[in-house]
């Protein structure tokens, strides 16, 4: 015994242990440098295509985009069990590269549809539903990864610096696309945009060689396929009161979106005319929110979950919403909608975004991948067609803006109170996992 309690201190071995460390420390810097590379590449391709979506929802014409938003939702509900089927078979790596894969082929599609001038309007139109299923599926995938790969507690330190490596590829993507609206085309940011999903799908193969080099870094490395049934993510969502929680608090986020979007957009089709004008400014939008975004990942996201708690990240996108639909409430102006949408996506993106992947970490695999994407895709879109149900009747009553600002403030306080037992909640699976294990 007593020279087991000595050997700490022979030299040889301590420095053999720091040596060791060290390099499992560069290791594990290694695998966090690929995934936030990914995530770069992946924001960086979205960014470039977001403001030609907001374009195409007005020349689709605003008045449709409740049925836009409907497409969306159907589309998603179809694509829902396909993608458990997908991950039933496959690997989690091959699910990621078909996936992206799968959406690259499109943006070649719409790069040649889009240069032949075929019924532009109808091109609009099934453009903004294909980029905001596009959107969802492949971010919602890429998280469900991040909380498989990850242990709750390298996700509520790393999943801010992941999260700001996508805010570093947001800000690159409008920049690149208000250039090239004044020299190139429109359509050829399809192809541009397709080259970027061809780099996330080089850092997922990185990534997969690295695990399969170094099983053992803590992170996971189970790259089994799920198995179960392709309508597992329903079943696990509707059976679990903690993701029926999250349905709700993502539910609720939704609508307040919805709504601010659709009263934004309107405004902007009727005081903006020209259509490379509104796409620069849905793109200077977008690099004034990621820039804000960015520095508020750096230095605020980590500080405030570590020392305050999931719970003040999860409250502060429901009072910042409360908030802005108290201002418009009392004032219609553009100017007011547009400081509301960049303070409320920076919220959302920065602090909200991180702290409900957290939420996922506890969860089994076949929730992280099955249910979470139902959630994710079915119940956000589901929220987006319901609220654009919802306020097109509200008008028709003749409601006006600043009434359905007033209707949405105890609306948030409830999303508040979902967020706050989601926070204690997983507080308390986290405690029963780290038991069992």
């Amino acid at each position: 015994m007593r020279h087991c309690l000595h050997l700490n201190r022979v030299p040889g071995l301590n420095d053999s242990r720091s040596l060791e460390m060290g390099q499992s420390r560069s290791r594990r810097a290694d695998a966090a440098r690929l995934v936030i590379s990914l995530f770069f590449y992946l924001f960086c391709g979205y960014y470039m295509l977001r403001p030609v979506r907001d374009e195409m929802a007005i020349e689709g014409g605003v008045q449709h985009l409740p049925w836009m938003m409907t497409g969306t939702f159907l589309m998603l509900l179809v694509a829902t069990p396909v993608f458990g089927f997908l991950s039933s078979k496959m690997t989690r790596v091959r699910l990621l590269l078909t996936i992206y894969g799968f959406f690259a082929l499109h943006l070649v599609l719409f790069f040649g549809v889009m240069t032949s001038q075929w019924h532009p309007e109808w091109v609009a139109r099934v453009f903004f539903v294909w980029l905001s299923v596009f959107n969802l599926f492949v971010v919602s995938v890429f998280w469900s990864f991040m909380a498989d790969v990850f242990t709750p507690e390298q996700g509520a330190r790393l999943f801010s610096v992941i999260a700001a490596g996508g805010s570093t590829g947001a800000m690159v993507g409008p920049v690149l696309t208000a250039g090239i609206t004044y020299v190139l085309p429109i359509p050829l940011m399809m192809v541009i945009a397709a080259l970027w999903l061809v780099a996330c799908g080089v850092c997922i193969h990185r990534f997969d060689r690295w695990s399969k080099r170094h099983p053992h870094q803590g992170m996971g490395h189970n790259d089994q396929s799920l198995g179960g049934s392709m309508w597992a993510g329903i079943r696990l969502a509707a059976a679990s009161p903690y993701l029926l929680g999250i349905c709700a608090y993502l539910f609720l986020l939704t609508m307040s979106a919805t709504v601010l979007y659709l009263e934004q957009t309107a405004l902007i089709s009727r005081e903006i005319t020209s259509p490379e004008s509104r796409v620069r400014l849905f793109a200077g939008i977008d690099l004034i929110v990621n820039v804000l975004t960015l520095v508020t990942q750096v230095w605020v996201t980590n500080r405030l979950v570590l020392r305050f708690g999931l719970v003040t990240a999860l409250l502060s996108l429901p009072i910042v919403n409360a908030i802005g639909f108290l201002a418009i409430g009392m004032t219609q102006v553009l100017e007011v909608y547009l400081l509301f949408t960049v303070m409320r996506r920076v919220r959302e993106y920065a602090i909200s975004k991180p702290a409900r992947e957290v939420l996922f970490t506890v969860v089994s695999r076949e929730e992280k991948y099955k249910a979470k994407n139902f959630i994710d895709t079915a119940v956000s879109r589901g929220g987006d067609a319901t609220t654009g149900w919802a306020v097109s009747g509200i008008k028709a009553l003749g409601a006006t803006a600043a009434q359905l600002a007033w209707l949405l403030v105890p609306a948030m306080l409830l999303w508040g109170w979902i967020g706050w037992f989601l926070a204690r909640r997983e507080a308390s699976l986290q405690s029963h996992k780290q038991m069992v294990s």
